[in-house]
């Protein structure tokens, strides 16, 4: 078998959101398994559809979980349209996990171009798509890169950063995430413990993949479950910021819009509850054993029968 070194985030917390559940549950953004493997250790009633876009994900998951037999299932799709797949076909679903960060397997990977060291600029999750960030950094325009990083990164100096690139490629093509961070390091005049192309290659990531327009699917295509729980990880304000949002959407009894006197819409269109009034994070105990975690933040809600 494969060895593995994946450390599901905030483990714990998910086992214990879903520790007496009984029935089908999702885990939208499957990885390496991790979340799913102990969630169907700990509970000898639930069974678990994984979805995931990157294929070599999907066939190490099926290795590490074929020991759950028919009780594990897997389908390769982006997490929005995989969803709406499975929720088309099945109405006896309990649960529905994502955690939709980059999982460590594709940043390790060096072939696959996420990590500042490495020899390829890719960053595709599904590497069938199109679009990789080596085409974006060397084809796109100045207001495009500006908007990327503005949008996705919200970095604070994006003309800066921008002019850097271009004054480069005047005379290079850059063709690896070594080459890139290498150059936006040798311009950074900030000491920080963080990388400074963290943000840069947040926004390249978010744009290849689509990232917050897929979580925006996804959000869409589960709102009318019944009697089901949904636990979300995520690892940056933007997405976190997307999360918080829907959920105070479908919390609201009333959707009449504020400049409205009088409600006329029935009041009566609250889907569920918003479970805690703070995202659930990581111990400093799990901060120390898994960095990457430092980040994360879970929110879960519960949908009405």
């Amino acid at each position: 078998m494969t060895s593995f070194s994946h450390i599901p985030v905030l483990l714990n917390e998910v086992l214990d959101e879903f520790a007496d559940y009984q029935g089908t549950i999702i885990d939208a953004t499957l990885g390496l398994g991790g979340h799913s493997f102990a969630l169907l250790e700990q509970n000898k009633n639930i069974n678990i559809i994984g979805i995931d876009k990157d294929i070599e994900a999907i066939a190490l998951a099926k290795e590490r979980l074929n020991i759950f037999g028919a009780r594990f299932k897997a389908l390769h799709s982006s997490f929005s349209n995989g969803i709406k797949d499975i929720l088309s076909k099945n109405d006896n679903i309990i649960g529905i996990l994502a955690d939709i960060g980059i999982s460590s397997y594709q940043v390790d990977n060096p072939n696959r171009g996420f990590s500042f060291y490495s020899d390829s600029l890719d960053m595709r999750m599904d590497t069938n798509s199109h679009l990789t960030a080596k085409m974006v950094i060397n084809s796109y325009s100045k207001d495009e890169l500006h908007r990327i990083f503005i949008e996705y990164g919200e970095i604070k100096n994006p003309t800066f950063i921008t002019k850097i690139i271009l004054d480069y490629r005047k005379n290079h093509t850059i063709n690896t995430a070594k080459e890139l961070s290498q150059l936006i390091e040798s311009h950074s005049k900030i000491n920080s413990k963080i990388h400074p192309a963290t943000l840069v290659f947040q926004s390249l990531r978010i744009e290849v993949n689509d990232e917050l327009g897929e979580l925006k699917r996804f959000l869409n295509n589960i709102e009318n479950l019944k009697k089901a729980k949904v636990a979300i990880i995520s690892f940056h304000s933007l997405e976190d910021r997307i999360v918080k949002e829907k959920f105070k959407t479908w919390a609201k009894s009333c959707i009449c819009s504020n400049d409205t006197i009088k409600c006329i819409c029935g009041n009566n269109h609250k889907k569920g509850d918003i479970l805690y009034k703070k995202p659930i994070i990581p111990s400093q105990n799990e901060i120390r054993a898994n960095k990457r975690s430092r980040s994360a933040k879970m929110r879960c809600f519960r949908f009405y029968e």
